[in-house]
């Protein structure tokens, strides 16, 4: 299967997990799934300083940033997979 059939095959698994993974693997999906998809973060970071959840979400990607797209789809699958054992 093809790289990118993986990933978005991931990507429809990841909605049916039989436990939601904790928030800190989130924001790991979340990163990883953004920089497969998109790449190096594109967008400012939040304007408001109280939104937590907008802000951990834009650093977790910028912290991603120069990571290439197949590595991050790669990294996205692979994690999946597992939370799904």
């Amino acid at each position: 299967m093809e790289l990118k059939e993986q990933f978005e095959q991931a990507a429809a698994e990841s909605k049916n997990l039989s436990q939601k993974p904790s928030n800190e693997t989130l924001l790991q999906l979340y990163s990883l799934y953004k920089q497969g998809s998109i790449g190096d973060v594109n967008t400012e970071p939040p304007s408001n300083p109280f939104d937590f959840v907008a802000k951990a979400k834009h650093e977790a990607w910028a912290a991603l940033k120069g990571k290439s797209t197949d590595d991050a789809m790669t990294e996205y699958a692979e994690l999946i997979q597992k939370l799904k054992n």
